[in-house]
């Protein structure tokens, strides 16, 4: 009986168009939501796909000792595939008698199939047009980097000696995209089959070189047999063994996919928020507009528990429809999104997930549930007698309560969206706080207004104040709405410009793509000459100072001193230290203070007193060419490691170390036009080394444009869920300001003085919400520069100037839509369709 009543009902309400709204308003939040969802749930996928591209491998396993038979024939038996590279320091040799050549390289021998993720990008010759291959070189042939060519003066069709054999040089290698940023990996490459490595006996008992074995499969089949291996390792108490993926194997490119997810996180955040708020004000409206039918419902007997049902059903009836519809849609939109982004994105992006599906069906019933439901349980209260009488009771306190669920429920959705419980809880929190103190400052504003009702007789001002004072709750709710969603919106624009803009230059199109380490005192000015010369405008040099990690707090340390693997390679290798004055630039103090130079301090790095449980206060001493340095730490920095600058785990003051042994090192951006520079510093300069890390940057910054480009195209769906939220703003005391200026009409208010009132209460009501939207959207940016993406952040006068101009025009807009036709008709047809 009570469900095909709730069913009469939902037609009935359809027809007369009271559902409209609300299920456009879930149509459209679940649509957005689900687009940003299956396109985020692609681009992630594509993302991971393409990060293992970055190791060439789903997982990478490398030691200084051939890799275990072992595990070579468990991965078999797991259906995992299998390729094989060797990589070692070596000399490659070119020419004959006194012509003869020689530069260090860094040999890299692949087997078949390699690399299992990517692929290598080759050229036929020095400068020609990139090609991308899935082979290696042939047999008796290597392929050289552009570097390794200019360095030794040769061309495709050269011999090059390695060991005892010599080769053909058949392509110029372009990428390779698991090269990585290992010092090894800095020398020129050399890349040859792996068959042919035996031939030019260069590996020997206690050869330096390190095996890698790449596995490729199903991440499931990957992730099991990570874990085997890691067990193998543990059981065994095998050494000098390492498993690499993207977090631990590439550490240039984590922070910048870090970031990746994070904008697009913030993206499905923004979304939610914007979502919730429309679904809340569409639902307020739909409890409004039915206190008369429910009255009715009452009169004719119905108990408030079947008036509660009837409309539990009609919301979920709605919320199930609108679910269903916002998903499909929002799986349509994004392919379109896909089709825009065109050449940003990948053709062959992974399929998506039933995932997004779910969390689109889920979030419009939770946003129902969450938001729908306050307002249903004041429908079951209200009285009999509303029939005559036009009150209405103050919300009750299992009312009240249901607010709180809804909090709850939208901070559990924020949550769910972000996937990132600090960013979730940062924007949550936010929003929320933004909330009260917009609804804090919106009734103070109310409350300031009576003081200034004086300052013109102009009727139509004192029309639109008195307006604002009569429907206090009324006002306040619009300003909040008002604010919450225009401060979205200035996220999403003005807000997300500076975001972008901050990252990328964390990582600039000019970040240097040029190391020279190795620099001697008596060298640096002649260096510093030549980097002007070349077009580098201000060149920086940078001591660097070799030493080891002796003692922490007086007690010996050793790599068996800590369990954690990256601490034992820490600690039994030589750090590169240096010593300044001033705070480097990119660097930022997170505790304790700069050096001062009176006394011995040093400033750490934050990552790294994280991994060696180092803190202010803990001494170090450090061995440096024989003489013992000690020094308490004094600081503690955070690192830009993606702008590729100099950067140092360990500083140490000047004064305690001038007498130490040092030499220099610089980093520059090199423009292609002086691509040889680097080989002519090395020629006159043969002590220098010369380090190209102008693929690395390439890769960064690719990833940087094709994140970006994805966010912006997302935040398309996000204005449609912001602009649907300024919309239930404006129109939600539509039906008051209607039977308003009808009234007042009948009263004798001309025409030309209601229409000069609304403007007015629009422009006030609108040029406030902007101005508290621009700065709680200033505010939420800086709070998430500083707290998440650590970037700098300067505030724009632009923000607040943009708020309050585009308050005033919406609420401009949305009151002559509403209220247009109220002036033009009679004002007895207004009181009665009112």
């Amino acid at each position: 009986m009570i469900f095909l009543q709730s069913i009469r009902m939902t037609r009935r309400d359809w027809r007369a168009g009271e559902l409209r709204f609300l299920l456009i308003a879930l149509i459209v939040a679940v649509a957005s939501l689900s687009a940003v969802g299956f396109f985020v749930d692609r681009m992630r996928a594509g993302l991971s796909r393409d990060a293992h591209q970055l190791l060439g491998a789903d997982l990478l396993i490398s030691g200084d000792q051939r890799i275990s038979p072992g595990w070579r024939s468990e991965a078999q038996r797991r259906r995992l595939t299998l390729a094989d590279t060797v990589v070692f320091p070596s000399m490659a040799i070119a020419g004959e008698g006194d012509s003869t050549r020689s530069q260090l390289a860094s040999l890299k021998a692949v087997s078949a199939g390699y690399p299992l993720r990517g692929s290598l990008v080759v050229a036929d010759k020095l400068g020609g047009a990139d090609v991308t291959t899935r082979e290696i070189p042939a047999a008796g042939t290597v392929w050289l980097d552009a570097n390794m060519l200019t360095a030794l003066n040769l061309a495709v069709g050269d011999p090059l000696k390695l060991g005892d054999r010599t080769f053909k040089i058949a392509k110029v290698l372009v990428i390779e995209p698991d090269r990585g940023s290992g010092f090894i990996n800095f020398a020129p490459r050399v890349m040859l089959s792996m068959a042919d490595l035996a031939s030019t006996n260069l590996v020997q008992d206690g050869s330096r070189v390190t095996y890698r074995l790449l596995l490729a499969g199903e991440p499931q089949q990957v992730q099991d047999f990570q874990q085997w291996v890691e067990s193998d390792i543990s059981r065994e108490n095998l050494k000098g063994v390492r498993i690499e993926g993207l977090e631990n194997g590439r550490p240039e490119m984590r922070a910048t996919l870090d970031r990746g997810q994070q904008f697009l996180s913030l993206v499905g955040l923004l979304s939610a928020l914007l979502a919730a708020v429309a679904v809340a004000m569409a639902a307020r409206r739909f409890m409004l507009r039915h206190l008369d039918a429910c009255a009715m419902l009452r009169c004719l007997g119905l108990t408030q528990n079947q008036v509660t049902q009837l409309y539990l059903l009609e919301f979920l009836l709605v919320g199930l429809a609108g679910s269903l519809i916002g998903v499909a849609l929002g799986f349509g939109a994004h392919f379109m999104l896909l089709d825009l982004l065109g050449k940003f994105v990948a053709s062959d992006l992974p399929p998506a997930s039933v995932m997004p599906a779910v969390q689109g069906l889920v979030t419009g019933l939770l946003l129902l549930v969450g938001f729908a439901l306050p307002p249903v349980l004041q429908l079951r209260n209200v009285p009999h007698n509303r029939v005559i009488r036009r009150e209405q009771d103050a919300p009750q306190a299992l009312v009240l309560a249901t607010y709180g669920l809804g909090t709850l429920t939208f901070i559990g959705l924020l949550l769910w969206q972000a996937g990132d419980i600090k960013l979730g809880l940062l924007t949550a929190l936010g929003f929320l706080g933004g909330f009260g103190l917009f609804a804090l400052l919106g009734w103070l504003a109310l409350k300031g207004s009576r003081h200034v009702r004086g300052l013109s007789r102009h009727p139509s001002w004192r029309f639109a104040l008195t307006a604002l004072q009569r429907r206090p709750v009324a006002t306040v709710v619009q300003i909040v709405a008002l604010s919450l969603g225009l401060m979205a919106l200035l996220l999403l624009t003005v807000i997300r410009g500076d975001l972008v803009g901050a990252w990328r230059q964390a990582t600039p199109a000019d970040a240097p793509n040029r190391f020279v380490i190795n620099i001697q005192d008596d060298q640096r000015a002649d260096i510093t000459q030549r980097l002007q010369a070349a077009g580098i405008a201000q060149p920086q040099l940078f001591p660097m100072i070799r030493g080891r990690l002796t003692q922490v707090n007086d007690k010996p340390i050793t790599a068996d001193t800590y369990p954690d693997d990256r601490a034992k390679r820490l600690v039994d290798r030589e750090f590169n230290l240096s010593t300044m004055n001033q705070l480097p630039a990119q660097n930022t103090l997170t505790a304790g203070r700069w050096f001062d130079d009176s006394r011995p301090e040093a400033s750490v790095e934050e990552g790294l007193a994280k991994t060696l449980n180092l803190k202010l206060g803990d001494k170090l001493q450090f061995d440096i060419a024989g003489q013992l340095v000690t020094a308490p730490v004094t600081s503690l920095r955070k690192l830009e490691w993606g702008s590729m600058r100099v950067n140092f785990f360990v500083i140490l003051n000047p004064k305690l170390m001038a007498e130490m042994p040092q030499t220099w090192i610089t980093a520059f951006n090199l423009p292609d036009a002086h691509i040889n520079f680097g080989n002519q510093l090395t020629r006159d300069f043969p002590n220098l080394t010369v380090v190209d890390i102008g693929s690395v940057i390439k890769q960064i910054q690719g990833v940087i444009d094709q994140v970006v480009a994805a966010v912006e195209f997302l935040f398309l769906f996000t204005l449609l869920s912001g602009a649907l939220v300024l919309y239930a703003a404006l129109v939600g005391s539509q039906d008051e300001r209607t039977r308003e200026a009808g009234l007042l009409r009948a009263l004798g208010a001309t025409r030309k003085q209601l229409s000069q009132s609304q403007w007015i209460e629009f422009a006030l009501i609108g040029s406030l919400a902007g101005f508290l939207a621009a700065s709680g959207a200033a505010a939420t940016g800086w709070a998430l520069a500083h707290y998440v993406f650590s970037f700098t952040w300067t505030f724009s006068p632009l923000v607040w100037l943009a708020g309050m101009a585009i308050g005033a025009a919406c609420t401009f807009a949305g009151g002559w839509v509403g209220l247009r036709h109220v002036l033009n008709q009679p004002p007895l047809q207004t009181l009665r369709e009112a």
